[in-house]
This record gives structure tokens, sequence and C-alpha cells, in this order.
């Protein structure tokens, strides 16, 4: 999260993106990870460019790093890895 600004509700096109979530009892800041991953996974050209201006960079790849492998399609991975700049040796990829 940008620590300069308060946190704005969920958009309406960012929700339909968190379909499993309950809406009325999300936290933008604790269920941040999931909102990350649902949105880089599922998200749309709006709600991408809301995730980046709602939390920091940083926030957005450790994310990837922790949980990409686990939660990200291959496709959204490898797109995310390469434009975040992660290398693919700093993905923590232990499964369940």
């Amino acid at each position: 999260m940008w620590y300069n600004q308060a946190m704005q509700p969920l958009p309406k096109n960012v929700q339909k993106f968190l379909w499993s979530a309950d809406l009325a009892k999300l936290d933008l800041d604790k269920s941040k990870t999931r909102i990350i991953l649902n949105v880089l996974n599922l998200g749309d050209w709006a709600a991408t460019g809301w995730l980046f201006s709602q939390y920091s960079r940083p926030d957005i790849i450790d994310a990837v790093i922790n949980y990409g492998a686990k939660e990200l399609s291959p496709k959204s991975l490898n797109y995310w890895r390469l434009l975040l700049n992660i290398r693919e040796k700093d993905l923590i990829v232990t499964r369940f």
C-alpha cells in the first residue's frame, strides 16, 4: 500500500475478480495477497491499473515470489515474473 494515501474502497470493476471473497468483510490490507493474486491472475487492464495504484510494487512482487507458483496460472506467472523482473530462481515453489 502507498502509505501516504488512504486505502480506497474496492471498485466494482475489481470486485468481479474476487468472486470467492465475502466483499462485505474484505479488508484491503489484511487480504492484500489474495487481492493481488486474483487481480494478477484474472484481472483486466482497469483492474491491474487499480492494483498498482493501491499496493506498492514491493508488495506485489512479494506476493508473486511467495505465492505465485502456487496461485497463478503458468501463463500469468511467467507474464508477471517478466514484467516485474523476478528471476525464476527467486520464486518459492513449495506446493502443498
